[in-house]
């Protein structure tokens, strides 16, 4: 019987116990209802009305009227004596109690009564005992077994049918290549084994957020062809001590069962964080449950082919017996895409849906340095919203672009309504960002101005670089520092006033003159050294405080620098927009009329008067 009809018939059987109970209760009420005592039975055979007595039980009697109904009135009597002695004593007289008044019979005992009596008493408890049965057998069938608290939870894949594979991962070729050596092995062991090379007992995949770690596991999975078993971290750890721990241990117990297989573990940091760093002491739950990995992964009994992969942002806070030779052998590091990397990522997303041949994945590309493949996936996916939003039947560049700028800045805001004078400062802050940065050498090039609202900004002035890079110059730092002060040294120019709208700019230009003093050793004041050591507690948050590892003299000096480098910076803004006020008009104005101006159009207006370099990509905007 499966489990559904055996559901069912426990279900009908304790309705009908409950159904019985019911009516047994119903009977026996009416039936005390009309019940006599033995004081009443003697009082009417002293009057001479009964006609007969049946003694049906050992306290049951039924008496039978003169002129009463055939079935008789039920009565009781005493357990300890019997019926004669219990009349004598009320006062009957032999006389009355004799054949020719008073016929007293006694009825021979059912077979069936006797069953129906232990039923009485019976029947509760089995209904009792058919509810926790139930009640227990549902509870063991649902994920959140009251019994079952220290089974894993972990989901296994046959690898029969693999639904992702190395094709479907792209833009990150060096980490596809470090897990082909594992898929290799799983299928192919003595080719390594004959060479004295052992299987590498863990792999950890480290990166940003939304860099494919989860993707590439599976696509492990799908390549090998074996058992893959997937666990979330934070899916071990439970309120009830030992848990945790019971999992781990219960997880490998199903892995040595299915070797050889694959165990992916994502977002291991939430059982794997360093141990005694806890603030409520250095014995807790998750440490049990980190314990326990620990021995599993690099015990006694480990000679399995039992690979573990694990997922995680935050390789900083693992600890460090877990990071070592023996569990944890290879890390795999999946870095932001470069340029080609971004195009491969963009071609597989794009695959099966209809573009249109104007479309240019390589310039897209070019355009989205900083994303990782999450992103393009949702830039796809909104370029797709697009269009469908317009009844188009292909996916275009205009789309692609547009979805560019809503990933990045928010979506447009053009029914926010903003008096002329307002729009005419905005006009003229998001030009002075564009005509300084188009003057710097260093600067990247504009791509894009606009006064329509983004997100919390006001305006927006978009410049990118031509291609990827690493490092960063100081001269492109000053040169970020003074296209961030455009905005404001226009509005002191022209209309001189100053408003709210560079709140944002200046905070990022602390910031970056900060750093750049007190962390890249770009201050010829303060010299080649970094001052103030961060200092991250683990379960308080990433850099909640800042050790000070210098004097106030020193502090004094760090201020006076970063205020140097901001005033310099603010100088040279100045001194390029006052030598470009005719094109600050220009770009202002014709920003008033069309509202959103791309790089040809803002290039023909204010052609660069030097070559420009490449850097980092950045987004100014007015009061973001």
């Amino acid at each position: 019987m499966n489990p559904r009809n055996q559901s069912f018939v426990v279900t009908l059987l304790l309705i009908i116990a409950a159904v019985a109970m019911v009516v047994m209760a119903i009977q026996r009420e009416s039936g005390s209802q009309e019940s006599l005592t033995i004081n009443e039975v003697a009082r009417d055979i002293k009057a001479g009305k009964v006609a007969r007595v049946v003694i049906e039980d050992t306290d049951t009697l039924r008496v039978i009227y003169t002129d009463g109904d055939v079935d008789g009135v039920e009565a009781f009597k005493e357990t300890d004596a019997t019926l004669v002695e219990q009349l004598q004593a009320l006062g009957v007289t032999a006389d009355q109690l004799s054949p020719e008044n008073v016929s007293i019979e006694v009825k021979p005992p059912s077979q069936w009564a006797g069953i129906v009596s232990g039923a009485l008493y019976i029947l509760p408890v089995l209904f009792m005992a058919g509810v926790l049965w139930f009640i227990f057998r549902q509870a063991q069938g649902s994920n959140n077994a009251a019994m079952s608290f220290g089974k894993s939870r972990a989901r296994m894949f046959s690898g029969e049918h693999p639904t992702v594979t190395f094709q479907d991962v792209a833009g990150v070729e060096e980490s596809k290549q470090e897990l082909a050596e594992v898929v290799e092995f799983l299928k192919e062991p003595q080719k390594f084994i004959q060479l004295g090379a052992r299987i590498p007992k863990g792999v950890l995949l480290v990166g940003p957020p939304g860099t494919g770690k989860t993707l590439l596991a599976k696509a492990v999975s799908g390549e090998a062809g074996v058992p893959f078993f997937s666990i979330s971290g934070s899916e071990f750890v439970e309120m009830f001590v030992g848990v945790g721990a019971s999992r781990v241990r219960d997880l490998f117990d199903q892995a040595k069962r299915h070797s050889p297989c694959i165990v992916f573990v994502d977002e291991i940091d939430a059982v794997g964080r360093q141990r005694g760093a806890g603030l409520g002491g250095s014995h807790d739950e998750r440490e049990q449950t980190l314990n326990q990995m620990l021995v599993e992964m690099d015990g006694f009994d480990t000679d399995t082919n039992i690979i573990i992969i694990a997922a995680t942002n935050r390789p900083d806070i693992l600890d460090p017996a877990l990071l070592r030779p023996g569990r944890f052998d290879r890390r795999v590091t999946l870095d932001r895409p470069d340029m080609k990397g971004r195009e491969a990522i963009l071609k597989v997303h794009v695959k099966g849906k209809p573009l249109d041949p104007t479309v240019d994945l390589a310039s897209l590309a070019r355009g989205t340095p900083g994303f990782v493949g999450a992103d393009l996936e949702n830039l796809v996916n909104e370029a797709a919203i697009l269009a469908a939003r317009r009844n188009k039947k292909s996916i275009g560049q205009q789309d692609m672009e547009e979805a560019i700028e809503r990933v990045v800045m928010g979506p447009e805001r053009k029914s926010r309504l903003i008096s002329d004078e307002e729009k005419r400062i905005i006009a003229y802050h998001e030009a002075g960002h564009a005509v300084v940065m188009n003057a710097i050498p260093e600067a990247d090039p504009v791509q894009k101005i606009t006064i329509v609202g983004r997100g919390q900004a006001g305006g927006l002035t978009w410049y990118r670089p031509e291609d990827d890079r690493i490092l960063t110059s100081r001269k492109k730092m000053i040169a970020s520092l003074a296209g961030l002060l455009g905005g404001r040294v226009a509005e002191e120019l022209v209309f001189d006033d100053i408003t709210s709208g560079a709140s944002n700019d200046i905070e990022r230009v602390t910031q970056v003159a900060r750093m750049m003093v007190t962390r890249m050793g770009m201050s010829n004041e303060m010299g080649l050294m970094t001052y103030g050591q961060k200092e991250e507690l683990i379960f308080l948050g990433r850099e909640i405080s800042e050790q000070r590892d210098y004097s106030e003299a020193v502090a004094e000096k760090i201020d006076s620098e970063v205020r140097r480098l901001v005033d310099d910076s603010y100088k040279l803004t100045k001194k390029l927009l006052t030598k470009y006020r005719d094109r600050l008009d220009a770009v202002a104005q014709k920003l008033l009329e069309v509202e959103t101006l791309t790089r040809e159009e803002f290039e023909a207006i204010f052609p660069p008067p030097v070559v420009k370099k490449s850097g980092t990509p950045q987004v100014i905007g007015m009061g973001a």
